[in-house]
């Protein structure tokens, strides 16, 4: 497993099962090479975003949307267990992160 991986197993131990399926689905789609658990969770985070944006404004967004809010608190979560001096920086970078960026 990779160190993202396995800090999640520990993250997300009684998450639905559904839900944390589809969390490592994002993750497992992405580059990890070069990136903090939290760099590699906030990409992660946007990926599951764009991906409800592409589907239709109904119900079948709702899980890509909840990954997407899962993963952007996890990868909070994970900067604040890493480096908390820097998640201020962390934080205001992910509001400032182009939109088309996954």
């Amino acid at each position: 497993m990779t160190p993202t991986a396995d800090w999640l197993a520990a993250a997300t131990a009684g998450a639905p099962a559904t839900l944390h399926a589809r969390v490592m689905e994002h993750v497992v789609a992405g580059d990890e090479s070069g990136g903090s658990v939290a760099d590699v969770l906030a990409a992660s985070s946007f990926r599951a975003l764009h991906a409800a944006l592409r589907q239709p404004a109904d119900r079948t967004a709702a899980l890509d949307l909840l990954s997407a809010d899962a993963l952007i608190t996890l990868a909070l979560l994970a900067q604040s267990e890493s480096e908390p001096a820097g998640l201020e920086t962390f934080a205001d970078g992910l509001l400032r992160r182009p939109a088309d960026r996954a």
